[in-house]
């Protein structure tokens, strides 16, 4: 990794500068393997405060560490703990998305060889299969209609005719309807209950 200063690199000892920048050596090996490494380190001091920024690329990402301190050195190894933080952070994510990126894709592959190629049906077995549906279609139909029965009822038999009133008596209990002979005109004729309790009378 290149290492590069901007500011007195001479203020910090000469102990604590290759501390610094082994650790920054150490760290290269954790960075993707694309093109030649730097770290831009800027030393700036305001006032009693020395103020440290590692700058470094990676990913796609500039990462940035900063610290102050009165002591340089402490300002500078916080500093790159900083950035190595942020580093480990990235990388992990980077890695997680990468690796679900190529799970997808080799999932996609996967199907696509599992997966027979799609053959032409021929027209007679197409136009046989539709017969079939057709039928089927019939017979349900058939079956259903089967189900339903028609009874055939005759109120007129074993009863005597009514007047109106005697049919309304007759359905107070729990008829909906009633059909009954009416003993003035001999008529057949259809009592029913309505929703709102009132009757409607068909006459035939």
């Amino acid at each position: 990794m290149k290492i590069s200063y901007t500011g007195k690199s001479e203020v910090i000892p000469p102990k604590q500068r290759a501390k610094l920048e082994a650790k920054l050596q150490k760290l290269s090996k954790v960075l993707e393997r694309r093109g030649e490494k730097e770290a831009h380190v800027v030393l700036t001091q305001e006032r009693f405060l020395h103020k440290v920024e590692i700058t470094v690329n990676a990913f796609d990402h500039a990462l940035v560490g900063i610290a102050t301190d009165g002591d340089i050195s402490v300002a500078a190894l916080e500093a790159f703990d900083r950035l190595e933080k942020q580093l480990l952070k990235l990388r992990a994510r980077w890695r997680d998305t990468t690796r679900v990126r190529d799970k997808a894709a080799d999932g996609e592959k996967a199907s696509a060889t599992l997966q027979p190629a799609a053959r032409p049906a021929s027209s007679n077995k197409t136009k046989q299969a539709a017969k079939a549906a057709s039928h089927a279609k019939q017979s349900n139909s058939l079956k259903k209609a089967a189900r339903k029965q028609v009874f055939r009822v005759n109120h007129s038999e074993g009863a005597k005719p009514m007047t109106l009133e005697e049919a309304m008596l007759e359905m107070e209990a729990s008829e909906d309807y009633l059909v009954y002979r009416d003993a003035q005109t001999g008529r057949v004729t259809v009592l029913m209950r309505r929703s709102d309790g009132h009757f409607d009378l068909i006459e035939s």
